[in-house]
């Protein structure tokens, strides 16, 4: 086990949603892998207008009753949870305030904070919009977003050949090697300005095949048992891992995730990957890596 995680639990955001619910028992599943305890929270925002509800006898008491549905979600979580992995240390709290900051406070003392892929609206482009990549972002540890179907299947990373997709490789491959499953590390890379092949894309591939390698040689030392496939392609980063995506159990992709020139980073690969993928997905930031 990592040492830097060791007693840090995996966290789960929940909003009582059907998604939410299935990334509990994402989590659950998780957190037994991990030898982890498990935490459910629920952030109890307190600005909602009393005006939605349609009925103003709802302002003195609109907080309270919000925490009191907060608390019956996190107890059908804990349940549920209970049920999917027996033995593992479960705690539940609701939190005042957003969710995006309070969840980004409680990633400074996890080792992975659990989503589900939309909230009680329904809107997924929303919630991924605002919440999923805001924490993405900011999270200081990685952050998966439940998405697509569960089931068997390799772990694909995204790789290109810099220390965002080092951090990526780190939490992909002891993914694969706890899942006693396969690797599939795609490097995808596209002319902007060219869509047509060049007499240059040759050149390119070689050096990108010669770039995988590089990345590759150490994890694949490290993890022995772990069964590697290299994917590399002239196309989009993020079409390309969305469609290794259709037979895969997990994804795995890195981000700067500052904001500003980190947030278009975000949006261009790993916030479409997250919009479009089939199976859960992990963002890793470098900084972040150490929750691994």
């Amino acid at each position: 086990m990592n040492v830097q995680r060791a007693g840090r639990p995996v966290v789960v955001g929940l909003d009582g949603s059907d998604p939410s619910t299935r990334a509990v028992l994402w989590a659950a599943s998780e957190a037994q892998r991990r030898h982890a305890p498990l935490r459910l929270v629920e952030a109890v925002d307190p600005t909602t207008p009393v005006h939605q509800y349609g009925d103003p006898r709802f302002g003195p008491d609109l907080h309270r009753i919000r925490e009191r549905a907060a608390r019956a979600h996190l107890a059908h979580a804990a349940r549920a949870a209970a049920e999917e992995a027996p033995g593992v240390p479960i705690e539940q709290e609701a939190l005042d305030g957003f969710a995006v900051a309070r969840l980004v406070g409680e990633s400074r003392s996890a080792q992975l904070v659990v989503i589900g892929d939309r909230g009680r609206g329904g809107v997924a482009g929303l919630l991924l919009g605002s919440v999923a990549v805001a924490l993405a972002a900011k999270a200081a540890c990685p952050v998966t977003v439940v998405r697509g179907r569960a089931g068997d299947g390799p772990v694909v990373v995204g790789v290109d050949g810099t220390t965002i997709s080092e951090a990526a490789l780190a939490f992909a491959f002891e993914a694969a090697d706890a899942r006693s499953t396969s690797l599939v590390a795609v490097y995808a890379w596209r002319d902007l300005l060219l869509d047509q092949p060049t007499p240059l894309d040759d050149a390119i591939e070689q050096q990108a095949r010669a770039d995988l390698a590089e990345r590759l040689a150490g994890w694949c030392g490290k993890y022995p048992d772990v069964d590697v496939r290299r994917v590399l392609v002239r196309d989009a980063p993020a079409r390309a891992i969305v469609e290794q995506s259709v037979t895969a159990q997990l994804v795995v992709v890195g981000s700067h995730g500052r904001g500003g020139l980190g947030g278009l980073l975000l949006g261009s690969v790993s916030n479409a990957v997250l919009h479009r993928a089939d199976c859960p997905v992990v963002v890793v930031r470098p900084t972040a890596a150490d929750g691994r």
